[in-house]
């Protein structure tokens, strides 16, 4: 997204500009609400739920704040979220620091996640980018090697969807606006997802 300045709502907003609390809130106001969220989170549940019980895992990745999100939702699976039960296979590419900086040095970061699926994702598995614009480059990538490699791909994106949403088989698409409203969404949308896969597993 080129320069400072970013539709949220309906109007343009400078984020890094003076605004009051009010305005910052007025933001969020009914982000949670988009009539499309519910199938969408459905059909993510879904995979995730049939893959943990052939078996398979659940590969996520992100950068930045979208890293911290993959680290955060995959300890929610391989932990646990609200209730007791067996650790599930789910782990984020991004917390091997020696292999992040050793494929971007030798190959460039926009092969980060692509070569990580490759050495790492299975046919049945399920593969999670997360990118708030939809367009970064190690993301769609990382996708495309998913796909590739037989794995499901799902992209929690924002903006439109991007390109991350045109490689993925299932996409949780956020708002329009700056990343930090994005990211919200995303985090909000995949407690969701671990509570509702957790009830799957335990009660169905």
């Amino acid at each position: 997204m080129s320069g400072p300045e970013v539709r949220t709502m309906s109007r343009p907003v400078d984020p890094r500009g003076r605004r009051p609390f009010h305005e910052l809130l007025a933001d969020r106001k009914g982000q949670l609400d988009k009539p499309h969220y519910p199938e969408q989170v459905a059909a993510i549940v879904a995979a995730l739920v049939d893959a943990f019980r052939k078996g398979n895992k659940v590969l996520w990745f992100g950068n930045g704040g979208s890293a911290a999100d993959a680290q955060h939702l995959a300890a929610e699976f391989s932990g646990r979220f609200l209730r007791e039960r067996k650790g599930l296979p789910s782990e984020a590419l991004t917390v091997n620091t020696s292999a992040v900086t050793a494929i971007s040095n030798d190959f460039g970061y926009e092969h980060l996640f692509a070569r990580m699926v490759e050495a790492m994702a299975k046919p049945g598995d399920v593969v999670v980018g997360i990118t708030t614009s939809g367009t970064s480059k190690n993301v769609v990538r990382g996708l495309e090697a998913a796909r590739a490699a037989g794995a499901t791909t799902v992209a929690f994106t924002g903006n439109g969807g991007g390109p991350a949403a045109d490689v993925s088989d299932l996409v949780l698409i956020g708002p329009d606006g700056y990343s930090a409203i994005v990211q919200e969404v995303h985090i909000t949308m995949g407690h969701i997802i671990c509570d509702l896969v957790e009830q799957e597993l335990i009660f169905a």
